[in-house]
């Protein structure tokens, strides 16, 4: 966890020319994922394979097996627990995962056994957070569960929305779990983010993408110096929250 008033920027990539291209850009560490359109999937082995190799920052692999909800049958948790495996084989620093039940709230007894299955990797619980019932206490399991670090825009559509109550979160969470805002995350939010909440991690995707046009598709890659950008403008902010 950072606790040196430092702001560490994670960026989310779709592939290794992303990766490596946010590292350029001076991020802290990557979320490895493929399908960022539909939200996320798990990566390739191949991806993750290369990712690892030629990254010198934390690599930590999105553990999802199919858009849509977390909820999640056995079958899809037994790919799960694969795909974990195969990250930690390849290298990777960290995995980011998140399994609801039923009745919208952490699914304890399956996160707990990945969580055993990660270690030693760090563990953060993505935005299926903001699908809970109740943050706060969503928030109080995962604190009790050990999982090192939760991405959450509140419980709303943009970070920026959910900042009153990520504020409620940061709180919350004191020093035992890092609270990470993502969420539609721009240039022209950041800093709010930052100062009114005490956030002392922050994940960007879109916000530092740029649009590479091919012979017969486009599609978007991250762009270092968007990354550099972002990097320059939280260097040196502290919080006023709290």
């Amino acid at each position: 966890m950072n606790m040196n008033g430092r702001v560490t920027v994670e960026i989310c990539v779709g592939d290794v020319e992303s990766a490596i291209a946010a590292e350029a850009g001076g991020a802290d560490r990557v979320e490895l994922c493929n399908n960022l359109a539909v939200g996320g999937t798990t990566p390739s082995a191949g991806t993750i394979a290369e990712a690892c190799r030629r990254l010198s920052i934390p690599v930590h692999v999105l553990i999802r097996p199919r858009a849509g909800d977390f909820v999640h049958s056995e079958s899809e948790l037994a790919v799960i627990r694969h795909d974990i495996e195969v990250a930690k084989a390849l290298g990777a620093d960290g995995i980011v995962l998140g399994v609801l039940t039923n009745e919208a709230t952490i699914d304890r007894d399956q996160t707990a056994r990945l969580i055993a299955m990660a270690r030693p990797l760090r563990v953060t619980f993505h935005k299926a957070f903001d699908h809970t019932q109740d943050l706060l206490e969503a928030l109080d399991t995962l604190i009790a569960l050990d999982v090192d670090r939760v991405l959450t825009s509140g419980g709303r559509l943009s970070a920026m929305e959910g900042v009153e109550t990520l504020a409620r979160i940061v709180d919350r969470a004191g020093d035992q779990i890092a609270v990470m805002a993502g969420g539609r995350l721009d240039f022209d939010n950041l800093e709010t983010i930052i100062r009114q909440c005490g956030i002392r991690e922050v994940h960007l995707g879109s916000a530092v993408s740029r649009t590479v046009h091919g012979s017969e598709t486009s599609w978007n890659q991250t762009d270092p110096q968007r990354v550099a950008a972002v990097v320059s403008l939280v260097q040196g902010l502290r919080s006023y929250h709290g």
